[in-house]
C-alpha cells in the first residue's frame, strides 16, 4: 500500500512538473491574504471591495532606494493587487505615474482573465524617499529594478505565465522593464509608446503637420490658437479668475502669462491626443465669445494646465523627460509672431529649479531601441494612427522575435487591441493568450466580459497624460 502511495506521490508531481508548475504551484495557499503577509517587506494596507470572484488589496512594499547599493536606505513604495486565483496567469501593470485605486483591468488583464498587480512608479508621491537623489534614484534602470524585485517576490504566490503591460510612460515602463530582466516575464504589451531615440532629431513636428485626413480640422485648430492669443488679455482673465478660485500659483514657470501660452500651444498636441477627426466640429471660431472658446479648452488644455499645483504630481516625469526619457519638439513656428516666450515649452521649464537635472543621457533611449530591433521577443505594440506619441513608435527590427506591431486606424492616445479591425484584434487577442498559456478564442468571441462591479479602465486613466504628462 505505501509503495502505491509513493508511486501515485511520483505519478503526480511528474504530472505537475510536465504542467510547468514549481513546487510553489503545487503548494499554492488557499488564502490570498494569509499568503501576502508571508512576502517579506510586503503590507497590507487594506483589503477594498472587488467584483465577485476577486479579491482587490492596497498594499506597500518596500524597495531601496539605490538597487546599486541595497544597504543605503529604503522607501515605500505602493502598489495594488486584483486576485482572481493562484495559477491564473498574472499582468503586471503600471501606468507610469502613480498607482490606481480602483480595481481596474488592464486590457491583457481582461484577455487572460487573470490576476492584476499595478506598481506606483517611484518618486511619484507617497512613493518617494525622503531624501531623493533624482540624478542617481529616478532611472528608467532604477524603476525597472523595482518592477524586476516585486515581480520576483510576487512569483511565489503566482507560478504561471506573466505578462508585462502599461500605457504611454506606463507601456515605456514596460518595454524598459524587459529590456533590463528580459526573464522576468513571458511577454510584454506596450500601449502606445513614444520611443524618442535621438531627443534633437524629432519626427513629431512633421507628424503633428499633417495628422488627420482633414486639412480644415488642423487649419480651424490653428486659427482658434491664433485668436486666443491675439486676443491674450481677455483670456488672461478668465485664467486668473479661475487660477484665485483654485488657489494656483506659477513659480515654476515664471508666471501666469508663460502658462497660458505653453497651454495654448500644446493645445494642438492635446486635441490629437485624446479626441477624434471627428471631434472637429466642436472647435470655437475665431472671435467666438472668450467664454464659449475658455470653457473649450478647459476641454482640451487648460489655460492653467502649468500651475505649480497641476505640475506638481507630474515633476518626475518631466525630470525624466529632460534628463533620459527626452520630449517632443514644441509645435510653435506658425504662432511665433504671437510668442512672448519663443523656446520656453521644454521640459526643464517644468521642473522646479530647486531639483538638479543632470547632463541629458544621450545613451539611454538608443540602448533601449537596439534591443528592441537586435533581441527584443515576444513584444506587442499597439499605437493609435493620430496619436501625436506615436509618430515616433517603437519598431520591430531584425532581431526581434515572436512580436508585432498594429496600429488602430484613426486612433488616438487610447488606442487598444479592441479597436483593431476585427481580423487584426483577433489575431492580436489570439497571441497575447498564447503567450499566456491559453487557449485560443473564437473569432467573434469576446474575453473581455467581466463580473459586474468593475469601473471602467479608460475612464480611470484618461488625461493622465496630456502633452508631456
Amino acid at each position: 500500500m505505501r509503495k502505491l502511495t509513493a508511486a501515485w506521490s511520483v505519478l503526480a508531481t511528474t504530472v505537475l512538473a510536465l504542467a510547468g508548475l514549481t513546487p510553489a504551484a503545487q503548494a499554492a495557499p488557499d488564502d490570498i491574504k494569509e499568503a501576502l503577509g508571508r512576502i517579506p517587506g510586503l503590507t497590507v494596507v487594506s483589503e477594498n471591495p472587488a467584483p465577485t470572484g476577486y479579491r482587490f488589496f492596497k498594499l506597500t512594499y518596500t524597495q531601496p532606494v539605490d538597487h546599486r547599493r541595497p544597504g543605503g536606505g529604503t522607501f515605500q513604495q505602493r502598489f495594488t493587487l486584483l486576485h482572481k486565483e493562484f495559477r491564473s496567469p498574472t499582468v503586471v501593470y503600471t501606468s507610469g505615474y502613480n498607482v490606481s485605486a480602483s480595481p481596474n483591468r488592464s486590457e491583457p488583464t481582461q484577455i487572460v482573465d487573470g490576476n492584476q498587480l499595478s506598481m506606483e512608479y517611484r518618486f511619484f508621491t507617497p512613493s518617494r524617499p525622503d531624501r531623493p537623489n533624482w540624478g542617481k534614484q529616478l532611472t528608467i534602470w532604477q524603476a525597472a529594478a523595482d518592477q524586476h524585485r516585486a515581480v520576483e517576490a510576487f512569483k511565489r504566490l503566482y507560478p504561471g505565465k506573466w505578462l508585462a503591460t502599461g500605457g504611454s510612460k506606463g507601456g515605456m515602463t514596460a518595454t524598459y522593464f524587459r529590456r533590463f530582466f528580459p526573464d522576468d516575464v513571458d511577454a510584454t504589451i506596450p500601449y502606445v509608446a513614444p520611443n524618442d531615440v535621438i531627443n534633437s532629431h524629432d519626427r513629431y513636428n512633421a507628424f503633428l503637420a499633417n495628422v488627420g485626413n482633414d486639412p480644415a480640422c488642423r487649419s480651424a485648430l490653428k486659427a482658434i490658437q491664433r485668436d486666443v492669443l491675439t486676443r491674450r488679455s481677455e483670456f488672461a482673465a478668465l485664467a486668473a479668475a479661475d487660477a484665485a478660485k483654485n488657489g494656483f500659483t506659477f513659480k515654476t514657470v515664471g508666471s501666469a502669462d508663460v502658462s497660458l501660452e505653453i497651454s495654448v500651444i500644446d493645445s494642438y498636441f492635446a486635441f490629437w491626443q485624446y479626441q477624434r477627426q471627428s471631434d472637429c466640429a466642436t472647435i470655437p471660431k475665431e472671435g467666438a465669445p472668450a467664454a464659449e472658446v475658455y470653457a473649450w479648452f478647459e476641454r482640451v488644455e487648460s489655460l492653467n494646465t502649468y500651475s505649480d499645483q497641476n505640475l506638481e504630481v507630474y515633476v518626475p516625469y518631466y525630470f525624466q523627460a529632460a534628463y533620459q526619457l527626452g520630449a517632443p519638439e514644441s509645435y510653435e513656428g506658425y504662432l511665433r509672431d504671437l510668442l512672448r516666450y519663443p523656446g520656453a515649452n521644454v521640459s526643464r521649464t517644468f521642473v522646479p529649479k530647486s531639483v538638479d537635472i543632470p547632463r541629458f543621457d544621450h545613451l539611454a533611449m538608443p540602448d533601449i531601441d537596439f534591443w528592441v530591433k537586435s533581441r527584443g521577443t515576444r513584444l506587442m505594440f499597439v499605437n493609435g494612427e493620430n496619436d501625436p506619441w506615436s509618430a515616433e513608435p517603437f519598431k520591430l527590427g531584425f532581431g526581434t522575435k515572436d512580436s508585432y506591431s498594429y496600429t488602430v486606424p484613426g486612433g488616438n492616445h487610447g488606442a487598444r487591441i479592441s479597436q483593431l479591425p476585427a481580423e487584426q484584434a483577433a489575431e492580436a487577442t489570439n497571441t497575447v493568450r498564447r503567450w499566456a498559456g491559453l487557449p485560443p478564442v473564437s473569432p467573434g468571441v469576446s474575453t473581455r466580459s467581466a463580473p459586474a462591479g468593475f469601473p471602467d479602465f479608460d475612464a480611470d486613466l484618461t488625461m493622465l497624460e496630456r502633452r508631456r504628462l
